[in-house]
């Protein structure tokens, strides 16, 4: 009887068991494709591995590396090959030496039926539940033509199912051995792949039941095979209270309308060194003092420079590190899938609880989708639709250019993402640097629409009263109003 699409067969790569919405479907067959080094073997190993674990008797049938080179390499990876068959039908050197007129690669009946026949043999002996063939394409060396080809591996698969085996097997696509042809005759394709930008995994078919769209992401570890599935943030929803964060000082929560609300996603721009990542370090202060967790992801700074910068302007960061209630990741950009941070927040929100997540800042960020060109607005909506959905607070801090002169709300036009855009602007006054704040947006409630006086001081932050005696500022060269002048070219009008 066949089993029920509902059972999964764990591949052993969490990432990808999410892909395919809990693993394989049982007795079936599955094609794992990709270029050579892409790690096609690996997730062949993990996939035995995982029968393992759980009590199950697996194989591995080796038709090309040496057997020795293998289980050398699948140990210096954690696999346990003594738990492993293995069936080794790799070409040994007699092949090469064995006469002068041996064609290597010529097909031959006598070598066909010889390993056909050690094959049945293996798998009745072995009698496996899971079974890695690798790589398949070697068996096409030993037919006259693809027709042939294909008829042996229709009948090898079917044999292997008519033993209830769930099997994998690989190949290596290249312009001399296409392997699409043996796409129709497997219940689903992996294919692994490697491009500019990074190692890909995608799964476009899979027989009777759906899977997780689009392109996701893997990593060769020291530990194997790690996948980074995609973000879909409509399969992520949590239950949290509507409220208001304060960010504990008065005047930046009037400004905001009482603060900033729980799920939302917040945008602070502004130019460099005009304190952004200070502001936004305040509300997970006050968030701390509550007793809720934050982590801060840092694409353009040190960690070192970020906890000896906030230290200096009484933020207790280390105390807050050392209670759990903080968290600060500093984030290689380039060497990292945006899939692969979508990961990292997720484990933050999921597994540790965070409430309010920062990135910082935006551009930094981009630098993680090297070369995918088009998906950074796509990217940044699923992460903040994700974290909107699970009821975590979104901050995202955004440089924009200019120091002083035209204003910006954002460098990277992603104004419609934001719930909440919250600006700081460098001013000269009276031939000094001064600082401003103000808010361009908040999608939930009013807020005040005034600018104030921003300033960073060794105590902390501190906002003025609202500059109403003065226009301007939003260009960074602020006037004086003369109220008096204004009423009374208002009254000759």
């Amino acid at each position: 009887m066949s089993p029920a699409l509902s059972e999964r067969l764990s591949t052993g790569v969490v990432g990808l068991d999410e892909i395919l919405a809990g693993g394989l479907v049982p007795e079936r067959s599955y094609m794992i494709s990709g270029r050579a080094g892409s790690g096609k073997t690996i997730l062949g190993l993990h996939f035995l591995a995982e029968g393992v674990e759980r009590g199950e008797r697996v194989l591995f049938i080796n038709l090309e590396e040496d057997i020795e080179d293998l289980k050398a390499n699948a140990e210096a990876l954690g696999f346990d090959t003594d738990a492993i068959d293995f069936l080794d039908l790799s070409p040994n050197a007699d092949v090469f030496t064995e006469g002068r007129s041996y064609e290597v690669f010529a097909p031959s009946e006598v070598e066909r039926e010889s390993l056909t026949e050690r094959i049945v043999d293996g798998v009745i002996e072995a009698d496996p539940d899971r079974v890695v063939v690798d790589p398949l394409t070697q068996l096409r060396f030993l037919t006259d033509d693809d027709y042939q080809f294909r008829k042996q591996v229709v009948g090898f698969m079917r044999f292997l199912k008519g033993r209830n085996a769930t099997v994998l097997f690989t190949v290596q696509d290249t312009q001399s051995l296409p392997t699409d042809d043996l796409e129709f005759i497997t219940d689903g394709t992996i294919v692994l792949g490697s491009e500019a930008h990074g190692k890909s995994i995608r799964v476009p078919k899979f027989r009777g039941s759906s899977t997780q769209s689009g392109e996701h992401a893997y990593r060769i570890t020291d530990r194997g095979i790690e996948v980074y599935p995609a973000l879909q943030p409509g399969e992520h929803v949590g239950e949290y209270e509507s409220e208001q964060i304060s960010s504990g000082i008065p005047e930046v929560d009037e400004l905001l309308g009482g603060g900033l609300k729980r799920g939302t996603v917040s945008i602070v721009s502004g130019p460099t060194g005009v304190g952004k990542t200070t502001l936004s370090t305040q509300f997970m202060k006050e968030a701390a003092g509550r007793g809720e967790r934050s982590v801060i992801y840092l694409f353009e700074e040190t960690e070192e420079t970020f906890l000896k910068r906030s230290r200096a302007i009484n933020i207790p960061v280390d105390r807050m590190i050392e209670k759990g209630t903080l968290r600060v990741n500093e984030v290689e950009a380039l060497e990292r899938s945006p899939q692969e941070f979508a990961r990292m927040v997720r484990e933050e929100v999921e597994e540790r609880d965070a409430d309010i997540v920062m990135v910082d800042g935006i551009s930094g960020y981009r630098l993680t989708l090297r070369g995918e060109g088009g998906t950074m607005l796509q990217q940044m909506h699923a992460l903040g639709r994700y974290l909107k959905n699970m009821g975590a607070t979104a901050i995202f801090v955004d440089e924009t250019r200019n120091v002083t002169g035209e204003f910006q709300a954002t460098m990277e036009n992603i104004s419609y993402l934001a719930d909440n855009i919250v600006f700081l602007r460098h001013l000269e006054l009276h031939g000094e640097m001064r600082k401003a704040i103000g808010v361009l947006k908040k999608r939930t409630s009013d807020f005040e629409r005034t600018i104030r006086e921003f300033e960073i001081t060794e105590h902390g932050i501190k906002v003025g009263e609202p500059m109403s005696g003065m226009r301007g500022i939003l260009s960074g060269t602020p006037e004086i109003v003369d109220r008096r002048n204004e009423r009374g070219d208002a009254e000759d009008g």
